[in-house]
């Protein structure tokens, strides 16, 4: 047959609309067996280079493009050239902004792009706080440690289907979630509140819980990073991370949530960048290219039987070891037992790797066909082979439910976690100024009774933003200042004199792990964390804290008297601390991790609200 009707044909059908009629049915559960058929037939119609560009998936930055944007053409070409089977469908960021995008803007890109593909496209994203991770208008929920305090497995669950019903009306099939690490090390810098906490039983069981609400609703979940990455101080995405524990610390500690996931029929593990030395002593041989991990461990001795995805291979865990031929990480990867190859740092030169080592024999056709039908199962059990894209017209009744919303804010009140109270402190009252002065008593005179202090990485971003809101909706005059490693040095005499003239001081802390940021800690930066002692030194007696994220603060600072925890900085989190400082609503978190120096996990005080939203007295008093 003459070479020119292939191209045509292939060309046809990546600029035209998909053939199939789409009739948009509703997200049904997941159905492994419900289109294997398609999958068996389809494998034996690709060649070895579309099959090979099955198991890549790539970034899909989703915002409004023209059909003839750079970007659109990029991704439109990698589809032809390479057949990328799979795209992580996350937003652009610009330095410490993430711009989020909106529901109806990815989802017509995604709609566009599986018109664009020959074959359907998986759409994965990372959803680890709900869809509101990546687009606005969408359920805000709080980290995942916020549930570990909230401690109930049915929030978990309902957490797994909201995030998959508003994942799945927007396109994406797969949450790289939920976080199965058990956060057993407080100086971890990437983990920590992304985990439900540091009990292998409690995450287990909360994995659980969401794993069902989400296939529930439709969608695929992946539980991360095997063989656990709870115990570490690095964070992976800027260097090499290492699990210094032995075999039996990893069965009684970082592996049974795994177990129960897979018994739980998660649909895919993430093997992660960290060393084990227990499982592995080759000190090169980080987890995701590992066969004595990925294959001896997960697939034999753990029997799962799903997908295997590494994390993503464009992390420096990684890209050090591959430095001088960053193709072959994606070989070795793939050799050690995984199926699908996550975000390759080049996805050129890991393509003709993999196509090289396929060709020579260095990958067997019959293991390159193993992970390939593995992934078009998972895309016929999605319903994918009849149908692709999604109906806008369903985004507006499925996102955002007021519900729905109402539930996040439930579940971020619940997690609220009194761990220090002096009693001289809390509840905070409403209205600010003393009522009954002097008729001509000025603000200026009595404004600073009440000082907020909010702590964060950068005063430009939205941290503290709804906390200052709500704070000055009940104390209109309260001082609320905002600070940041760059300006705290220089603005530290006007926050100390503020806080040596006010009754009442607050300082929330905004810390929370953050993937690739340089000199990554969960600890405050040095200057922020000088000005926070200061305020201590001055006002302990005084003074609330509140850990708007990291809940291991307080071991840093000995001289807290009255200390909160919200184990998030979302927006939710944000009006949680609100109610609870001002005793609007009671307060039964409890602490999911040990704050060593501070407090046992477990630990929580309980207290009844003590006033009704909008300040007036409670009937529980």
């Amino acid at each position: 047959m003459p070479r020119i009707f292939p191209a045509i044909f292939l060309a046809l059908t990546l600029t035209l609309p998909t053939f199939a009629k789409d009739k948009h049915p509703r997200p049904a559960a997941i159905s492994a067996a419900r289109s294997d058929k398609w999958a068996e037939k389809t494998l034996r119609k690709l060649t070895v280079e579309e099959k090979i560009g099955q198991v890549f998936m790539i970034w899909c930055r989703a915002s409004f493009l023209n059909v003839e944007a750079p970007e659109y053409l990029q991704w439109r070409e990698d589809m032809q050239k390479y057949h990328v089977g799979s795209f992580a469908m996350t937003v652009h960021v610009d330095g410490p902004f993430l711009l989020r995008s909106e529901p109806y803007e990815a989802a017509e890109l995604l709609n566009r792009l599986q018109r664009d593909s020959k074959l359907p496209l998986l759409f994965a994203a990372d959803f680890e706080r709900g869809v509101t991770t990546r687009l606005q208008g969408t359920t805000n929920f709080p980290h995942a440690m916020a549930f570990g305090a909230d401690g109930k497995m049915e929030d978990a669950e309902t957490f797994g289907r909201i995030t998959a019903q508003e994942a799945r009306a927007v396109g994406v099939h797969w949450n790289f979630f939920p976080d199965a690490d058990v956060n057993s090390n407080p100086a971890n810098p990437i983990i920590n509140t992304r985990s439900f906490g540091e009990d292998p039983k409690q995450v287990g069981d909360l994995v659980t819980a969401y794993i069902k609400g989400a296939h529930e609703a439709g969608m695929l979940t992946t539980v991360k990073h095997f063989p656990g990455h709870g115990d570490t101080a690095t964070d992976s995405h800027l260097g090499v991370a290492s699990v210094n524990v032995d075999r039996a610390h990893l069965d009684s500690i970082e592996l049974p949530p795994f177990r129960q996931a897979i018994a739980a029929g998660v649909d895919s593990v993430m093997v992660a960048h960290v060393t084990v030395p227990a499982l592995d002593a080759d000190p090169n041989h980080v987890a995701t290219i590992s066969p004595a991990v990925v294959t001896d461990l997960l697939e034999k001795e753990l029997g799962f039987k799903g997908l295997i995805v590494t994390d993503a291979l464009d992390m420096a865990g990684l890209t050090h070891l591959f430095a001088n031929n960053i193709g072959r990480a994606a070989v070795e990867a793939f050799k050690a037992g995984n199926d699908l190859l996550l975000i390759p740092a080049d996805l050129g030169a890991s393509y003709e790797a993999m196509l090289k080592a396929v060709r020579s024999r260095e990958i067997s056709r019959e293991r390159l066909d193993h992970s390939v039908l593995k992934i078009l199962k998972i895309k016929g059990s999605l319903g994918l082979d009849k149908t692709r894209t999604i109906d806008l017209s369903t985004i507006a009744a499925s996102v955002g439910k007021p519900e729905n919303i109402a539930f996040g804010q439930q579940v971020a009140d619940a997690a609220i976690t009194l761990v220090r109270d002096n009693s001289k402190v809390l509840p905070l009252k409403s209205k600010g100024t003393t009522k009954g002065g002097l008729p001509y008593t000025t603000r200026e005179e009595t404004h600073n009774q009440v000082v907020a202090v909010l702590f964060s990485d950068d005063v430009r971003t939205d941290s503290g933003r709804a906390f200052g809101r709500e704070f000055r909706a009940r104390i209109p005059d309260a001082h609320v200042i905002y600070v940041d490693p760059r300006i705290a040095a220089g603005m530290s005499d006007e926050v100390l004199k503020a806080v040596d003239e006010a009754q009442t001081v607050v300082a929330a802390v905004y810390v929370i792990p953050t993937a690739g940021k340089i000199g990554n800690s969960v600890g405050m930066a040095d200057a922020t964390g000088t000005l926070l002692q200061q305020v201590l030194d001055h006002a302990a007696e005084r003074t609330a804290v509140v850990a708007m994220g990291n809940p291991y603060l307080a071991s840093d600072f000995p001289k807290i008297e009255n200390y909160m925890c919200t184990f998030s900085n979302a927006t939710v989190s944000e009006v949680g601390a609100i109610k609870a400082l001002f005793g609007e609503i009671p307060i039964r978190g409890h602490l999911p991790v040990t704050i060593p120096n501070v407090a046992q996990r477990g630990a929580g005080i309980e207290r009844p609200a003590q006033v009704a939203d909008g300040g007036s007295p409670s009937a529980q008093n």
